[in-house]
């Protein structure tokens, strides 16, 4: 696993822009894989109240939602394996997975996995070699994304730095951060999306050096989430996180019951329907039942006449 520490700028003489076209290469091979399940409550899935009653809604609330997949990504790119998170471990199973400090958590959160479902072996099964990837891409760095660093000894780590420096601070640990189970000296690659504007993203920074692959500032769920953009012929693929539980809940602007920033969830739906009001959009959020469908379809995202509240934000889509 990479150890580089330092800031790094993830530009290229070819990097995407906001007047950049979209690539047309041809489609690539992407593999929405499911590492497991999770149940949490439904007030978790779809928040109610604000502040600390909206958390203590999704910690209490007694009704649990069906089995939601944990989806990771994997993108067979021309520049190198490319993985957005990495799942949960077979270990989530276990009674005292959370420590002891967690116990709301452990209540509200319940997981599913066999040792053959974690992503490693997955891939394997695929023909695809975890030793291979050169990048890792989080999307956040809660417990049910990072559980499968370990399978990525050579791989590029990505991470926001907002995501990072929230994370290994106190407020990362009260909030459910599993540091203590990254792998041994985890240092990843922060990310400070310094590309500039890619509207109606304030800012982005391009992975590859095709332009193809951009990574786009989704804050809300937490307060450094990250998305993915894969530009294939006109549409694009946004491997979306945890912006929004399902697309139900994006064009409806719902968000869930523990995130950081409720504000800023709500701006980054109205964002990411501004980006599908002007671009076909295939929508990923992780634990979507219908995003493996969707992805395998190319169905692409309705706004159903969402607008966005911020008409600056329409701005130019490339």
């Amino acid at each position: 696993m990479s150890t580089r520490s330092s800031p790094t700028r993830l530009t290229h003489s070819s990097a995407r822009s906001a007047s950049h076209q979209p690539s047309r290469r041809t489609a690539m091979k992407i593999h929405a894989i499911e590492t497991g399940r999770v149940r949490v409550t439904e007030r978790w899935r779809e928040g109610e109240g604000d502040g600390m009653r909206r958390l203590l809604n999704a910690w209490f609330d007694k009704a649990m939602t069906d089995w939601l997949p944990v989806h990771v990504w994997v993108i067979e790119h021309p520049e190198g394996l490319i993985v957005v998170d990495t799942g949960i471990p077979a270990d989530a199973n276990k009674p005292r997975y959370f420590p002891p400090f967690m116990p709301l958590i452990q209540r509200a959160a319940v997981f599913d996995i066999a040792p053959e479902e974690e992503i490693g072996p997955q891939m394997r099964a695929r023909g695809l070699e975890p030793e291979d990837v050169r990048w890792v891409v989080m999307t956040h760095l809660h417990q049910d994304h990072d559980g499968g660093l370990h399978h990525f000894p050579n791989a590029e780590v990505l991470v926001s730095r907002e995501e990072w420096d929230f994370a290994t601070g106190l407020k990362g640990r009260m909030n459910g951060y599993l540091n203590q189970r990254w792998p041994r000296g985890f240092a990843p690659t922060p990310v400070d999306f310094e590309d500039g504007p890619l509207a109606p993203f304030p800012r982005h920074a391009s992975l590859t050096r095709a332009g193809d692959v951009t990574l786009v500032p989704t804050p809300g769920h937490s307060p450094g989430h990250l998305s993915v953009l894969l530009e294939e012929g006109e549409t694009t693929i946004m491997f979306a996180g945890d912006t929004s539980y399902t697309e139900d809940h994006l064009v409806r602007m719902v968000a869930d019951g523990i995130g950081t920033d409720l504000e800023a969830e709500i701006e980054t739906h109205r964002r990411i329907l501004a980006h599908a009001a002007k671009r076909p959009t295939v929508y990923l959020p992780s634990h979507d039942p219908d995003s493996a469908r969707r992805l395998a379809e190319r169905v692409t995202l309705e706004p159903h006449g969402t607008a966005p509240a911020n008409p600056e934000l329409l701005g130019e889509v490339a």
